[in-house]
């Protein structure tokens, strides 16, 4: 078999077999195959596509490139959530707890952020203490006891997806349905849990801006999941602005708290409970939806979510004093309140723009090695359908930079469009995929 050839086949549009796919993955993982020729097959494959069965065969390559997770030893059904990403995307930190509290297993590998904010490690190392770095024995005993651990990616889950994206990213070659799919399932499927609830973002703060692009992402990576054996659930959430208030680290952490004592922000809230009663479902702990997400609105006003939260934070060696009182958490030195420039109700936000803003500030990365400030970031006071004028403020900024106030002041002011006339909220639900097909909500 030769690489020559597979670039040859697929150029001519023709369908790839499972052992070219294969031979391709191996050879390029391993350095037999040059990113001159990994380049041209990607080329060609983001210009002819691939069908369903060639991206599900794609997918199990990159999964069986490096480690696969085994997850038996911990018994009952293990749930695992993926977010397509987007800005303030606190979820992990409220669905896991509120999950667990229902004895359900979540075994869950994140990783650290690279762009506007932290990812959900980053996010947990705001708590004293807390630490990811347990060994397997150590995360298989957390959740077999407390239903719940939460530990970043192995160096080697799906090698062949880090080298391939790194390749496409400097080829143009990264917007294919199938390379995007093809990614982020490789790696949900070698975490190796039984049952993937994935939250598929959608506007101008996700990677995918329409509806029509989501939902077939959506119902793509449902039936790579599926086609593998797992039990895969897809909700298209809106992305137009960012989730809930806090854009950051710590005041993420805080946010979540608040939600899990069955307060915080109403859209953050929501998702959490959607996503969690597909979960639910998917864990036979529930038979219908709204059984599921009554049960779940129960954890949160009872107090057994942020229960969980907290055996959870002690499990991994994190002080939980800061449930009670947030001064214990990473605190910025400088505080200021953002005014609106123009007065009127907010037609639209470029959430990019705001997550920009709070990487200036210093709550993200631009490379991989770059510190993050645990206590920088944005609280959003105003958001779309919001009135708001002048004299009241819009925003409060978090960091210990004051060169880069007016700089980041720039950037979050040029997110906001305003109207004279009122402006309808966006609806955060845009629909559920399962292997059965979409319900549009």
């Amino acid at each position: 078999m030769r690489i020559y050839d597979i670039i040859l086949k697929k150029r001519d549009q023709l369908e790839l077999t499972k052992e070219e796919i294969k031979f391709f993955i191996d050879g390029y993982t391993n350095g037999d195959i040059h990113d001159y020729q990994a380049a041209a097959l990607l080329m060609a494959i983001f210009i002819n596509g691939m069908n369903e069965r060639e991206t599900i065969d794609l997918t199990e390559a990159m999964m069986k490139s490096g480690d696969v997770i085994d997850l038996t030893a911990i018994k009952g059904i293990k749930v695992d959530k993926h977010s397509t990403g987007g800005v303030g995307d606190t979820t992990t930190l409220i669905l896991t707890p509120m999950i667990a509290s229902l004895g359900v297993k979540v075994a869950k590998m994140s990783g650290r952020g690279l762009g506007h904010t932290g990812g959900t490690i980053d996010k947990l190392e705001s708590i004293k203490g807390f630490h990811t770095s347990l060994s397997v024995e150590e995360f298989i005993k957390n959740v077999n006891e407390i239903n719940i651990a939460v530990i970043g990616q192995t160096k080697n889950i799906a090698p062949a997806d880090k080298k391939l994206y790194s390749l496409r990213d400097v080829t143009a070659t990264v917007d294919n349905i199938s390379l995007i799919a093809s990614s982020i399932m490789s790696k949900k499927l070698a975490a190796g849990s039984d049952a993937i609830v994935l939250d598929v973002k959608v506007g101008s703060g996700a990677f995918v801006k329409t509806y029509e692009d989501a939902v077939e992402l959506g119902s793509l990576m449902v039936k790579i999941g599926e086609g593998m054996g797992r039990r895969t659930m897809a909700v298209i959430s809106e992305m137009e602005q960012p989730l809930g208030n806090a854009i950051g680290n710590a005041i993420e952490v805080i946010e979540a708290v608040d939600v899990l004592k069955n307060s915080g922000p109403e859209d953050l809230r929501d998702l959490c409970l959607t996503l969690g009663s597909n979960l639910l479902m998917m864990a036979n702990k529930s038979d219908t939806y709204e059984d599921a997400y009554s049960l779940l609105e129960k954890q949160l006003e009872n107090g057994e979510a942020l229960k969980s939260f907290k055996t959870f934070i002690e499990g991994q060696g994190g002080n939980t004093e800061f449930i009670d009182n947030y001064d214990l958490l990473p605190k910025a030195s400088i505080i200021e309140e953002v005014f609106s420039p123009i007065e009127g109700y907010i037609e639209s936000i470029e959430s990019d723009d705001v997550g920009i803003a709070s990487l200036i500030l210093g709550a993200g990365r631009e490379n991989l090695d770059d510190e993050i400030d645990h206590s920088a970031g944005i609280y959003i006071l105003k958001k779309i359908g919001d009135y708001v004028t002048v004299d009241e403020p819009m925003a409060i900024f978090y960091t210990n930079k004051a060169n880069v106030l007016d700089d980041a002041k720039n950037r979050f002011h040029s997110a906001f469009k305003f109207s004279k006339t009122p402006v309808e909220f966006p609806k955060l639900i845009k629909a559920i995929i399962s292997k059965d097909g979409v319900t549009k909500f």
